[in-house]
């Protein structure tokens, strides 16, 4: 979660998520990937000096990788070079992703977000439009420096604020690559189910919004407590009629709780997030290699910590675990259907988001995805106290 602040109010946020994404399941084209004349524009509102579609791409986040696969039946061929960081599509999709597109695993590799952009690497990959992160990737210098060399550099955003760039974003993927189409068609897909959420969680009063922990990247350290703050992930517990307490406190869009506070606060949701990246620290793990019970142990172990098992939520049940790659991604109206059924049970009673994921899966993904992405706790776990622990 890239620490960045949050401009939008409540009512802002809803009528970006379901307002202007529905534009584009009217058939509408989304601000940001083309100007009136036609041309081109990216995230940072600058006009492209390209034609579509163009030859190849080079992406500075894997994520983008699942965008590219849910609009190309060969989403690595449009690729010059990519990120490598396979931590951030889990292990197990870049094996499918191998698996049905060797070239991939010899695809030459660039700097990812996370680390410092590096404009030589790019123009030995070569590509036409260097794709890139907004917030993150390269400084205007080096945007200077690789259109002089003849790479246009197009800024896109997925995950800092997904509500308001997500379908913009895979729009102008779309323009680029040549599946407007598509990008289109999966767009209008999304909107639709968010409208659903969205028209519901517009009657539930503030005081009947319930108070959430989500613990991201659960037990990676003996010390809690990792929590969205404003933006990012915290925008999915507000857009589902949640009240994210890290919100109240954390003015970038992650940070850290202090325990007391968490304790003081007793949310009456946790969720923790975690994945295959954790299995080391002992953490929360979720994800296709792992089972059930392995997820459940997982989440029990994590939920059993001094401070943590003595929040209503645990010993009221409403302990849940979700795969942290699977929030943070293009396809996350299914996290954002879980979420739903979770801090409003008896709302969103009949969302089916495994359903959704299989429609994805059908309909739009060039590699699917296979397996379990969430659990419920299914009993309390011990206390500390119970299990010999001083209080």
């Amino acid at each position: 979660m890239a620490p960045v602040s949050l401009n939008l109010n409540r009512r802002r946020l809803f009528a970006g998520a379901g307002g202007g994404l529905l534009l584009l399941a009217a058939g509408c084209k989304p601000p940001g990937a083309a100007s009136a004349s036609g041309d081109l524009i990216d995230l940072r509102d600058r006009p492209l000096s390209v034609t579509p579609p163009v030859g190849k791409l080079s992406i500075d986040d894997g994520r983008y990788l699942i965008g590219l696969a849910l609009i190309h039946p060969d989403p690595v061929s449009v690729l010059a070079s990519w990120a490598g960081d396979v931590n951030r599509i889990s292990p197990e999709m870049y094996a499918a992703f191998v698996d049905k597109f060797p070239a991939l695993a010899t695809l030459p590799k660039t700097p990812s977000s996370a680390g410092e952009f590096d404009v030589e690497a790019v123009l030995t990959a070569g590509p036409d439009v260097a794709v890139v992160s907004l917030g993150s990737g390269p400084t205007d210098a080096q945007v200077s420096q690789l259109e002089a060399a003849g790479v246009t550099v197009a800024f896109i955003d997925f995950f800092t604020h997904p509500f308001d760039n997500q379908a913009r974003s895979l729009s102008l993927l779309g323009r680029l690559t040549g599946r407007e189409e598509q990008a289109t068609a999966y767009n209008a897909f999304r909107a639709a189910r968010l409208k659903v959420i969205s028209d519901k969680v517009a009657a539930i009063p503030e005081d009947q919004r319930p108070t959430v922990f989500l613990e991201a990247h659960a037990g990676n350290s003996p010390d809690c407590c990792n929590s969205p703050g404003r933006g990012n992930v915290g925008d999915y517990i507000t857009f589902v009629g949640g009240r994210n307490i890290g919100a109240d406190v954390l003015t970038s869009a992650s940070g850290k709780l202090n325990l007391e506070y968490v304790i003081d606060r007793d949310p009456t949701v946790y969720i923790a997030t975690g994945g295959p990246h954790l299995e080391k620290a002992g953490g929360f793990i979720v994800g296709p290699q792992y089972s059930d019970t392995q997820a459940q142990d997982s989440l029990r172990r994590v939920a059993s910590r001094r401070g943590i098992a003595n929040l209503t939520a645990v010993s009221a049940g409403r302990t849940h675990g979700l795969s942290h790659q699977l929030i943070n991604s293009p396809i996350d109206i299914v996290a954002t259907e879980v979420l739903a059924k979770w801090i409003h049970r008896e709302l969103f009673a009949d969302l089916d988001p495994r359903a959704t994921l299989e429609e994805i899966n059908t309909r739009f993904l060039a590699v699917p995805y296979r397996g379990d992405y969430w659990v419920d706790l299914a009993s309390p776990p011990a206390s500390p106290a119970s299990q010999g622990a001083r209080p």
